[in-house]
């Protein structure tokens, strides 16, 4: 029997035991950071999240608009509507086109007042084509003028080289193409493109010129009316009545040349310049609509 007693106390000393050898191995196992898993570092997972960003935007992000093929540049292509007629008007190449234009054209630019005028005509919303002569973009300054008038949008002619009357050169071919496409070369250089147009001084051409005019792709255009180089009109508001009106009683013009189409001729001068507004306000009061240059038919 007491053998029985001590086998049993044995065995109750050595099972105290062990539990508490079981309790303070789990205790150590909580407190060590040796045993706790790995967890991936930092980097990783924002190399991870940037990964996933990349391949799956979330729904909050807008998506960025490509409107370059909204901007359409002042060279974009317009299709003519208009085409210069027998007696230099412009008319409609199509049945159902406004009839009711006209043709604002500024001659001898840019000598004073272009820049100033073709602001004017800026704030008015209105076009025009400015006929260049040679002999007023001989130096950087006027070039730049040139240049300037022509970045704001504004058709560039063709006026000769120095202003010549062409039937007093009539025999000689080669100074009237001198006149003609030595201008040519120094605007394209200019302004980067040859002039569509071409007015001859005075309104005077010969078949050499014509010929020339074909030869460099340009449209002969004249004129119906025009009134600032006469003497009595060298005024702003008779300039300004005669240009509205397209009357001209003091030289011997007392009916109405303003037409549908009428292709009006201005100059660089200051009494122009100043009656500038004022025509184009009164040419938009009685209907008409100034007419943009791109819209009129071009050689090809």
């Amino acid at each position: 029997m007491r053998a029985v007693v001590i086998i049993l106390t044995s065995f109750l000393v050595l099972f105290l035991a062990a539990c508490n050898s079981s309790e303070q191995n789990k205790v150590q196992e909580e407190a060590s950071p040796d045993l706790v898993e790995e967890q991936p570092n930092d980097k990783t997972g924002e190399e991870k999240q940037e990964s996933n960003s990349e391949e799956s935007p979330t729904e909050t992000e807008e998506p960025i608009e490509d409107d370059s093929e909204e901007e359409l540049g002042v060279d974009e292509e317009v299709t003519a509507q208009y085409r210069v007629s027998e007696n230099w008007s412009l008319v409609p190449i199509e049945e159902g086109t406004n009839e009711n234009v006209v043709l604002l054209t500024i001659d001898d630019a840019p000598d004073q007042y272009a820049l100033e005028m073709a602001k004017i005509l800026t704030e008015l919303d209105a076009d025009a084509i400015f006929f260049v002569n040679g002999h007023f973009i001989d130096t950087p300054e006027e070039k730049e003028v040139l240049k300037q008038i022509h970045e704001m949008g504004f058709e560039i002619g063709n006026h000769t080289y120095s202003h010549v009357n062409l039937k007093s050169i009539e025999n000689n071919p080669e100074k009237q193409r001198e006149e003609i496409v030595q201008l040519n070369d120094v605007i394209e250089e200019i302004i980067g493109e040859r002039p569509k147009f071409f007015r001859a001084p005075h309104g005077v051409n010969t078949d050499t010129s014509k010929k020339i005019v074909e030869e460099e792709n340009m449209v002969l255009m004249n004129w119906s009316y025009g009134y600032d180089y006469f003497t009595p009109y060298m005024d702003k508001e008779k300039l300004v009545t005669a240009m509205v009106t397209g009357e001209g009683p003091e030289v011997d013009v007392p009916y109405s040349l303003l037409k549908p189409g009428a292709n009006l001729l201005m100059h660089d001068r200051e009494w122009t310049k100043e009656a500038l507004k004022e025509i184009v306000i009164g040419l938009r009061e009685q209907g008409y609509e100034i007419l943009d240059p791109r819209l009129i038919e071009t050689s090809k």
